[in-house]
């Protein structure tokens, strides 16, 4: 019999109130009849109160994700199923989290305080590891590195296993590392074939003696942030069980946007706490990932990895150990950032990690209109790893989707440039339009096009073209030749690329100019002559003053677009950013040669570095009424009224180098990436696509991108370009499914026009201007062989050939020869124009290029 006093040894367990009773209904009182709940459509109040077990919210773009989101947790808080430090909230940046705590503020109508664990993965891990720094050989008050301080670390272990760091640069190593962090792999993890890339095979040395040096520094990367605390929970169960047991509900921003890292962080502490001594196995540790689409279902199970030491749990202990209430808000059809880690797979096996989870899907849109939903859902569709859904709305058709040809770049960005100009004058704000480009390089024509036409605009997630740290380097050096006395321009570029020129030696520069009050570059000339400057440093700067006299002489015989392009190779830029193996090197060199592209509008040097000037000085104030110019990635979670959507070729977009690099699966995610793209726009979506680019330095013949052809007929409307000149039929494509619409009715009415088409075949005596359906700019024939001058104009299309206008020079090849392409690589040459050779390459297929630009293989 027990006594009376005796305190039971088991545990109390939680109390929660009882729905419907008298607390339960007292809370719902205090919190104004739970009013944050008003105006949810049925789908958002179902992810907001369905609050047991694991929840999949695939939130369509425009769908109130974050709302839902928010909401959510103000439910669980409401409702008292969890204190403000029971809930963990992970999302993507610290912006998204002081958002969601504002708004969590509004609808609770008080401050939201004692949410600790509300923050970014890396900041929560942070977190984390500060309170248990111990357990992975680190003190609570370790460092986090930043980029700068951990290439300087990694060159010094460069220098101790005396690899050559211009062969293989420590950034290019910084990029492995950083990549095997991101799925979650740790020195011993990396395969043996990915570790020997680096170095001659010390790959896998060089990464774990980095991280024996960052722990004898008490550091840490940013990557060790997550490493690290999955290294805590695997090798310490109680430590984990702790956290397990204080978050009663887990939930996850853009879970489509994770990595293997990430997952694996997730996968953890959405386990409920177990006594067992060891973790289970979670996919992804060491190794291999499906494509998407492949398999039964795009929830089938992967390959499995090669044998992790911990031992998969049994069914009945995974029974046993559910999962606990995770929810996690997510759209696979925006995944877009494959290419920095993330990891479409973990939101397709949402159902497989966590058995019995339901799926939400919100698909009422209260961003866009009908035609713009119907575009973006038609496109979506051809992706076959995604799990499903259809974006719909209440609001009106609205406006068809327009898609304009345009001869080259150039009139694309003057027909844009045009449409802005008509859109202001009926009334609309510059802040409402938006133009979404591919690639960053290509923002270069709209900045100079906007700069003419005096229209405002700013560049969201970077700088301006002509502010671009290349761009900037690569100026400096045309305005020393164009001006010796520059010292701004001098000082830049002194020691760009790195020659032994350092801060001292610029310092005594500045010293004897100001002494003998004489620019920069004549105190260079004067020191070299002294024995001031030790021999390395005095030859490494008599070397460059002597570049830039002959330079300067070249000048009055040179091109001033040849000049540039000898002036960056024999200083060794161009060189610099090849051997640099960052993930934007390769967009610096675009930068570069779409810079070389801009000068052929000018005559000389002068003229274009004046028009530099003219860019550079037009700062508008913060709050200006201005366009928004950006690429597709930067413009994720932003809306627009008007939305241009330029470059929509092939090889552009989708890019030919992701389609080389990953496949199908960067084939999917590129028409993703023109899904967020389509979405971003509110009202109008106007796509462009042109005929003619130069692409990395050489005029290219483009077809439109197989994204038009996934458009529905009935969304689209096509449009004839507001550019200018007319750009003269299309590529060699054949028709395309949008060849069938009314007549344009063209701005053709001259008499030798007239002419021209009643001598084409078929015609029918009209004089009318009009085009027929036959006549589409959608069905003509190749145009390769236009001018590519300054003034460019499509050939007009006579009697159904081209007239192309000869450079009047003849090539050197011949049909059969074997040649090399920097870009396309090893081809056959099948057809000789002039100048202009057809090409089979061997990987890129057909193209189009000028002969100076490939050599003899």
């Amino acid at each position: 019999m027990t006594e009376p006093n005796r305190v039971s040894p088991f545990p109390v367990p939680d109390h929660q109130p009882v729905a419907g009773g008298i607390a339960a209904r007292a809370r719902a009182a205090a919190s104004g009849g739970a009013r944050y709940l008003a105006g949810l459509n049925p789908e958002q109040r179902d992810a907001v109160e369905t609050l047991d077990g694991p929840v999949l919210v695939l939130a369509g773009a425009g769908t109130g994700k974050t709302r839902v989101l928010t909401t959510r947790i103000a439910h669980i808080l409401s409702q008292g199923r969890a204190r403000p430090s029971e809930i963990l909230s992970v999302t993507f940046t610290n912006k998204a989290a002081r958002e969601m705590k504002t708004r969590l503020a509004e609808m609770l109508g008080q401050a939201v305080e004692g949410m600790p664990w509300l923050g970014t993965f890396h900041s929560i891990s942070g977190r984390i590891l500060r309170s248990h720094a111990e357990l992975v050989q680190l003190k609570s008050n370790f460092t986090v590195l930043d980029v700068d301080d951990q290439i300087r670390l990694l060159k010094q272990l460069l220098q101790a296993e005396n690899i050559d760091d211009k062969r293989w640069p420590a950034r290019m190593l910084a990029g492995l590392i950083d990549g095997w962090k991101n799925r979650g792999l740790a020195p011993s993890q990396v395969p043996s074939g990915e570790a020997a890339v680096f170095g001659n095979g010390k790959g896998g040395k060089l990464y774990a003696s980095y991280q024996e040096r960052l722990k004898i520094l008490n550091a840490a990367d940013f990557g060790d942030l997550l490493l690290e605390s999955i290294r805590l929970f695997r090798e310490n169960p109680d430590v984990l069980r702790q956290y397990q047991s204080r978050f009663k509900f887990i939930l996850v921003d853009e879970y489509q946007d994770t990595n293997v890292a990430q997952y694996l962080w997730l996968r953890l502490l959405s386990q409920a706490p177990s006594s067992s001594s060891t973790s289970p196995r979670l996919r992804g540790e060491v190794g291999l990932r499906s494509n998407p689409g492949e398999g039964d279902s795009p929830t089938a199970e992967l390959a499995e990895s090669p044998p992790h030491p911990d031992p998969l749990p049994a069914s009945g202990e995974r029974e046993k150990n559910a999962p606990k209430n995770i929810c996690c808000v997510g759209d696979d059809d925006q995944s877009i950032y494959g290419w920095r880690g993330a990891e479409v797979d973990n939101i397709l096996r949402f159902e497989h990690d966590f058995p019995g989870a339901k799926v939400i899907r919100l698909e009422r849109n209260y961003r866009s209109t009908g035609h713009i939903l119907a575009a973006a859902s038609h496109l979506i569709t051809h992706n076959e790893g995604r799990l499903g859904k259809t974006l719909r709305t209440e609001d009106v058709a609205g406006e068809k989707v327009t898609v304009t040809g345009a001869w080259d770049s150039e009139e694309e960005a003057r027909g844009i440039g045009e449409e802005i100009e008509e859109l202001q004058r009926k009334g609309e704000h510059l802040n409402d339009i938006a133009i979404l480009v591919r690639a960053s390089y290509q923002m270069r024509e709209f900045e100079d096009r906007f700069v003419t036409l005096g229209l405002p605009y700013r560049v969201i997630g970077g700088p301006r073209f002509y502010e671009r740290a290349e761009i900037r380097d690569a100026l400096a050096y045309l305005r020393v030749i164009n001006s010796p006395a520059d010292d701004l321009a001098f000082e830049r570029i002194v020691n760009v690329p790195k020659r032994g020129l350092g801060d001292a030696t610029v310092q005594m520069l500045h010293d004897h100019a100001r002494k003998r009050r004489i620019p920069l570059f004549e105190a260079a000339r004067a020191v070299v002559e002294t024995d001031e400057l030790k021999p390395k440093a005095r030859g490494s700067l008599r070397g460059l003053i002597l570049q830039f006299e002959r330079w300067r002489a070249q000048r009055e015989v040179t091109p001033h677009t040849e000049l540039a392009e000898i002036v960056l190779d024999e200083s060794g830029y161009t060189e610099m950013w090849q051997k640099d193996r960052s993930a934007d090197a390769a967009g610096r060199l675009d930068n570069l040669k779409e810079l070389i592209r801009s000068m052929e509008e000018f005559e000389n040097l002068h003229g274009f570095l004046e028009h530099i000037s003219l860019v550079m000085d037009r700062e508008g104030a913060a709050d200006e009424e201005a366009v928004s110019l950006m690429t597709l990635h930067s413009a994720k979670g932003l809306e627009f009224d008007n939305v241009f959507l330029p470059g929509w070729e092939e090889g552009l977009f989708p890019s030919q180098r992701t389609l080389d690099e990953q496949g199908r699966a960067g084939l999917e995610e590129e028409r993703r990436l023109a899904h967020v793209g389509l979405t971003r726009a509110r009202r109008r979506a106007k796509l462009y696509f042109a005929t003619n680019r130069r692409i990395h330095g050489t005029w290219t013949t483009t077809i439109p991108s197989r994204f038009l052809d996934e458009l529905p007929a009935a969304s689209v409307e096509i449009t004839e370009s507001k550019g200018g000149s007319g750009w003269g039929g299309a590529g060699s494509y054949g028709p395309s499914r949008f060849d069938n619409v009314e007549s344009f009715g063209s701005s053709y009415s001259t008499p030798g026009w007239q002419r021209a088409q009643a001598r084409r075949p078929g015609a029918s005596g009209s004089s009318g201007g009009g085009f027929k359906e036959e006549q589409s700019p959608f069905s003509g024939r190749d145009p390769f062989g236009g001018t590519f001058g300054r003034n460019k104009r499509g050939p007009l299309t006579i009697e159904g050939e081209l007239v192309a206008k000869s450079t009047g020079t003849t090539s050197e090849f011949a049909p059969r020869d074997r040649v090399f392409h920097q870009k396309f690589g090893y081809g056959n040459v099948i057809k000789v124009d002039g100048n202009k050779l057809t090409i089979a390459f061997d990987k890129a297929g057909e193209k189009h290029v000028v002969d100076s630009f490939v050599q003899r293989a």
